[in-house]
């Protein structure tokens, strides 16, 4: 292989682990994100995916600054920013970008749209004229015309204010962009409409995303590869289309089958399909700190699963965190009979 097959990652997150609270309880408490590492290539959209509290937005707010790692690495284009203090942060402003969940709260309604756009402009030393030209320029790439620069965020619906917010992460031409569940709050046609821009956007400039999603479905849409999340663990991660349609951990089948369909017979058969698995419902007995984090949901636990913490090891296409999974798909239940 060489230099020219294989890009550098814009972002390379290595062994993260991020703890809440007091340091003297570090090691008695579970932490929110262990052990997590993935890549983005250039041009490249990972889905972190999983249940509230499996770790994926601390995850996005390491990545942006907002909360510092216990350990770990994060560099941005080879630069390591894992513990750079905010003020530091100005220098990489253009190339770390951020998208927030709620179009509602995420802009200041003190502000006009074209002072919102060109904010971020004005701190890079960027001139005024210049400013305003690409506010509008980005506006327009958005789908929305110039002519917003001048309103205020209370005079645009739902899906134009995340228009409005994808133009504010933009503006600076940056080189990885976090979004954190950019989609959840709109309605399902506002959300095919904005899933399409980004996926323009993406493939016109080589944009890096860093895609934070509940839905299994939606990262499908976008995302080229997928990283599944429990208890701040990687469960399965590999490209979308063999997480998605050839899951190999029990978590990831059960997602899968969870994911919302607009068809009733199919979303029917999917319902069966989960509780075919025989997975547990969420908000079990938190696991031990030394086994699989899965083990008190998992119908294939064992003494190992609730003993051992599995490694990640290549399933087909797929790594995998489990002690039972198989290239064939997620082991049987303990009792089940095989075929």
């Amino acid at each position: 292989m060489t230099a020219e097959t294989i890009a550098p990652p814009a972002l390379e997150v290595r062994d993260l682990v991020v703890h809440y609270g007091p340091k003297r309880r570090r090691g008695r408490t579970e932490p929110a994100v262990d052990g997590v590492s993935f890549d983005i290539g250039p041009g490249e959209t990972v889905g972190l995916v999983g249940e509230s509290g499996s770790g994926k937005s601390t995850i996005g707010k390491a990545i942006l600054g907002l909360q510092p790692p216990t350990s770990g690495t994060i560099r941005l284009n080879g630069r390591d920013i894992t513990h750079m203090p905010l003020r530091e942060r100005r220098s990489v402003i253009a190339d770390l970008r951020v998208v927030f969940q709620d179009p509602y709260s995420s802009l200041n309604p003190a502000q006009t749209i074209g002072e919102t756009l060109i904010e971020p402009l004005r701190i890079l030393g960027v001139g005024k004229a210049d400013g305003w030209r690409r506010a509008g320029e980005t506006l327009w790439s958005v789908g929305l015309t110039a002519d917003a620069l001048h309103h205020y965020p209370d005079q645009f619906s739902g899906g134009q204010r995340q228009r409005i917010a994808v133009a504010r992460a933009l503006v600076c031409q940056p080189r990885v962009v976090v979004l954190d569940e950019p989609v959840s709050a709109l309605d399902l046609s506002t959300q095919a409409q904005v899933l399409n821009l980004l996926a323009d956007l993406r493939d016109q400039h080589q944009y890096s995303f860093l895609f934070v999603a509940h839905d299994l479905g939606v990262v499908r849409f976008l995302a080229q590869r997928a990283v599944v999340l429990y208890r701040g663990q990687i469960m399965e991660a590999g490209p979308v289309d063999a997480v998605t349609e050839r899951p190999k951990h029990p978590y990831t089948a059960a997602l899968t089958a969870s994911a919302p369909v607009p068809r009733p017979a199919e979303q029917a058969q999917r319902r069966e399909a989960r509780e075919a698995l025989g997975v547990g419902a969420a908000g079990a007995a938190a696991p031990s700190l030394t086994g699989c984090p899965f083990a008190t949901r998992c119908p294939a636990a064992d003494e190992l699963t609730r003993t051992e913490r599995p490694a990640l090891r290549l399933l087909g296409e797929s790594l995998v965190a489990c002690h039972h999974a198989t290239s064939d798909g997620p082991p049987e239940p303990l009792g089940a009979t095989p075929g």
